[in-house]
């Protein structure tokens, strides 16, 4: 019997939390892609691809959340710091100033 959407998202959060980022982001890559206005996935897979260093798929994969939600604090904040692990900072210093006046003046 093929696994649910949940069953393969629970399966894939469970990785992550087991500390193995590469794995749950293997797990939810097909499931995003069938499911591509899901944020939650969305989350978790841009979170395991941070987590893995993956993080041009991580940018992506949290510009993708932003153009559901531009309002999405979180997701601002998440693209900065990709960004500012990849030395963009420049780039990076816009979502932390969204992220900032959403969240009531916080820059982290």
């Amino acid at each position: 019997m093929k696994e649910t959407t949940y069953e393969t998202f629970n399966r894939g959060k469970m990785y992550f939390d087991l500390g193995d980022p590469i794995e749950a982001a293997r797990v939810l890559e097909p499931i995003a892609e069938d499911e591509p206005g899901s944020r939650s996935i969305l989350e978790l897979l841009g979170r395991a691809y941070f987590h893995s260093a993956q993080l041009g798929k991580a940018e992506d994969t949290f510009r993708r959340i932003i153009e559901l939600d531009p309002c999405d604090s979180w997701a601002h904040i998440a693209l900065a710091r990709s960004l500012e692990r990849q030395n963009r900072d420049d780039e990076a210093a816009t979502y932390r100033r969204m992220h900032a006046a959403m969240s009531g003046g916080s820059l982290d």
